[in-house]
């Protein structure tokens, strides 16, 4: 589990596939509501508040995104209460809870010679295809169509030198530029020996 403050009431928590089968769960646990799936969800706010030094308390809207073979990405945000509600509810969450499906495998880079290592790994694997873009000096590879590869092992490769982003596919396309627009890895790998 990983765990990124994104604003002052904002967190990012990243589940993996892992992560989750460790505590006996599934992501279908989520959908069901069940009871492991809320002491899970009370262990990560409680993990929260002790790194980040945040008292999580009142109203909490929890949006899951669920990421194929990677695990999930939850991102909770806590609304502000006035200091004299907040003694009123100091064990109290009140969850509001969207779930979406991410359909693509996109994956952000800080480096560019990352990008190249994990193209000759995925090389290794068969793998070709993909398209590379650039926004605000981070570079974003994306598979749109996970069925044409062994997805668990591409996402393991693609792990070990990035993080899967929260960005849209749409919106890299239309504030980043691209780079390789089809066969990503093989493009690279030609270039870059």
């Amino acid at each position: 589990m990983r765990l990124e403050r994104l604003t002052y009431n904002k967190i990012k928590i990243f589940l993996t596939t892992d992560d989750l089968s460790e505590r006996g769960l599934t992501k279908e646990d989520i959908w069901k509501d069940s009871l492991k799936w809320h002491q899970l969800f009370h262990e990560m706010l409680e993990e929260a508040s002790e790194q980040f030094d945040v008292d999580i308390q009142g109203t909490v809207a929890v949006e899951i995104f669920t990421m194929h073979t990677q695990g999930m990405v939850m991102i909770v945000t806590m609304d502000e209460q006035e200091e004299e509600d907040s003694s009123l509810l100091d064990s109290f969450y009140d969850l509001q809870v969207s779930v979406k499906e991410k359909q693509d495998l996109i994956y952000e880079f800080n480096n560019f010679e990352y990008v190249i290592q994990v193209a000759h790994q995925l090389k290794v694997l068969g793998f070709t295809g993909g398209s590379l873009y650039v926004m605000d000096d981070t570079y974003y590879f994306c598979i749109e169509s996970v069925e044409d590869c062994n997805a668990m092992l591409v996402a393991v490769v693609l792990s070990e030198y990035s993080n899967p982003t929260l960005e849209s596919i749409h919106r890299i396309k239309e504030y980043g530029k691209t780079v390789i627009d089809q066969e990503a890895v093989e493009t690279i790998v030609h270039y870059f020996k």
